[in-house]
């Protein structure tokens, strides 16, 4: 049976590594303009993560804004060889690598679905346009758009086999400036509109067509990223009755299109019945309100299509080396975010 090693990883702000057209690295005491790190600390961190999780696919978020800048960091930085793409959105654009020297894809790996250029990314590209929607229900459709534009890509195994791939980066919840309490929670309560607005969009505009239609419905698919949101109601989804998350995972009223996430599958019988998530966590920060005290949430998710039996297992969030040390404190330069991981076995697909 041969089996792939999925990882999904926000790299945070990874496009300061570079410059220049072509591009190149900045010098290594160069310091990022957002994370205000050495680059030379920055690609030392991130590669040694990378390299000592070995996955055969990765998806990184907050990636770099061209292909060949992430294809660079990959040709420099990374064991083996790899075939990079980038759906280019900015400074924070998700991108995808695929390591070729391990016999386990196709001549061809990959079949990319520029968002901007190809016909089959159309149905994407339509439901992550500018849209309308009444979020706050007063009888007024909003105008939301997506900040930054999905990944969607084809991947092709050695065993003629296929799956798709959609990496996302949703709105963020976070709020970093000071401000009036009233104003505070109006801003909170408008960010959680704009998530939901946004999986709501995504599971009705895109997913649900793919999951129903001749030419999709069988091809397994992937939905991961930094989705900004967990499992349930925080106070301000109370408010509006939606969690992000659960919308795109789909409706119990449709089973056969909701998808499954990993890290639930990975949680005790006893903690998926009580539905207990406590343990899961892919971010840490510190919490300006609350006397800067660490905060742990689980925001990055791979979910994934149920067409298929049994394709996808064994989901871990990475925060300790193979080694046993702590990723933060061997590189602590490398991301605020945790990788997620699975196992896909092609002989399923």
């Amino acid at each position: 049976m041969a089996t792939l090693k999925f990882a999904l990883w926000n790299a945070e702000w990874m496009n300061e590594l570079f410059t220049g057209n072509p591009p190149q690295f900045h010098p290594n005491n160069h310091k990022g303009y957002m994370t205000k790190q050495k680059i030379e600390n920055r690609r030392r961190d991130l590669a040694g993560v990378i390299n000592d999780i070995d996955a055969d696919i990765w998806v990184l978020v907050e990636g770099p804004n061209q292909k060949e800048e992430l294809q660079l960091f990959f040709d420099s930085d990374i064991q083996g060889d790899w075939q990079c793409e980038v759906q280019s959105s900015g400074a924070q654009s998700i991108g995808i690598a695929i390591k070729t020297d391990n016999n386990l894809f196709a001549a061809n790996p990959i079949t990319w679905h520029d968002l901007l250029n190809d016909p089959l990314a159309q149905p994407l590209r339509a439901a992550t346009d500018d849209f309308f929607m009444d979020t706050d229900n007063d009888g007024l459709k909003e105008q939301h758009k997506f900040e930054r534009r999905p990944l969607y890509a084809t991947i092709h195994t050695a065993n003629q086999k296929a799956f798709r791939v959609v990496g996302v980066h949703l709105k963020s919840k976070g709020i970093f400036n000071a401000m009036e309490w009233s104003k505070w929670w109006a801003k909170a309560d408008g960010n959680r509109k704009k998530i939901v607005a946004q999986c709501y969009q995504l599971r009705c505009a895109f997913l649900d067509d793919y999951l129903e239609d001749a030419t999709t419905k069988d091809i397994p698919i992937i939905i991961c990223g930094d989705i900004n949101d967990g499992p349930g109601f925080d106070t301000s989804e109370m408010k509006i009755s939606a969690s992000g998350v659960e919308r795109l995972m789909g409706s119990i009223w449709q089973p056969e299109k909701t998808l499954g996430n990993v890290m639930f599958d990975s949680l005790s019988a006893e903690d998926q019945k009580e539905l207990d998530f406590r343990s899961l966590y892919t971010a840490s920060f510190k919490d300006p309100i609350f006397n800067n005290q660490y905060q742990r949430a689980w925001i990055d998710h791979i979910l994934y299509s149920k067409n298929k039996k049994d394709w996808i297992a064994n989901g871990a969030i990475i925060d300790t080396l193979s080694n046993g040390e702590k990723i933060y404190r061997a590189f602590p330069d490398s991301s605020d975010h945790f990788p997620v991981v699975c196992n896909i076995e092609t002989t399923r697909l």
